[in-house]
């Protein structure tokens, strides 16, 4: 049983370098480590789901000499601004399906990249791109957009649409039947036929999350998202046979670390 999504690097940089005076330079770091558990599908296109650890790693800021990036208060969620941020994702192994027989078993991934966001008090915006620089050596990314919610209390609800692309080699890795794998499928018994998925988005959806913090040093976070699969995704015999309907969800504790030296 595998999580298909359960690490992301949510790291909002305001990015500048500040000559600060003498006097006032402050050398310092703050971030944020949130660690808890989710469920989501076996695989892209599976109708079963698993639970495991989720967890992410936010970048607050960095103060050292002439150096500034970010803020060393403590991360407010959805900060106002535009800026760069980096962005990063687990995608577990996928193998030892009865339903996948014949099919070649898929390494583990780690996606790395970077996206934009602006956002105001009420809203945000953003995009990112990845690259498999462990596992598939391709590239994806994602779209989304929020409406956010802030209360008294310092809870903040956000809510919006979401759709994740992917290149050519992605789409193949993960919703592509080479001739080789439909035969050897055909002959375990399976129906899988076939396939080859061209490049562009693989899924759109919406994603809800809350936050709400408990001191200045703690907070619980947690959210749930729905995907539908779309385009030549949806048309793989793996996701044919699966579902297109993906359902994914998150609930942690999150810890704000503000370090001086």
């Amino acid at each position: 049983m595998r999580l298909t999504r359960c690490l992301r690097l949510a790291a909002a940089v305001s990015c500048g370098v500040l000559a600060l005076p003498a006097f006032a330079q402050e050398r310092g770091l703050s971030f944020s480590i949130t660690g808890g558990a989710g469920v989501a599908p076996d695989y892209f296109g599976s109708d079963s789901v698993s639970v495991g650890p989720a967890g992410s790693f936010g970048f607050g800021g960095l103060r050292f000499g002439a150096l500034a990036l970010g803020t060393l208060d403590t991360p407010e969620q959805f900060a106002p601004g535009f800026g760069p941020y980096g962005a990063f994702r687990f995608i577990g192994k996928r193998d030892g399906k009865d339903e996948l027989e014949g099919m070649d078993d898929v390494k583990a991934s780690v996606e790395i990249g970077a996206g934009l966001q602006y956002t105001e008090d009420f809203w945000q915006v953003f995009g990112e791109l990845r690259y498999g620089a462990i596992g598939h050596n391709a590239v994806a990314g994602e779209l989304g957009a929020n409406v956010i919610f802030r209360g008294e209390s310092g809870l903040v609800l956000n809510a919006g649409p979401r759709a994740e692309f992917g290149n050519r080699r992605f789409n193949r890795t993960y919703f592509g039947v080479s001739e080789a794998e439909a035969t050897a499928s055909q002959d375990a018994g399976g129906s899988l036929t076939a396939f080859s998925p061209s490049a562009g988005f693989y899924s759109v959806g919406v994603e809800a999350g809350a936050y709400q913090p408990l001191s200045a040093d703690w907070g619980l976070s947690g959210s749930v998202r729905f995907d539908r699969l779309r385009g030549d995704a949806a048309d793989s015999p793996i996701v044919q046979q699966g579902s297109r309907n993906q359902i994914s969800a998150e609930i942690g504790l999150t810890r704000h670390f503000n370090l001086r030296f």
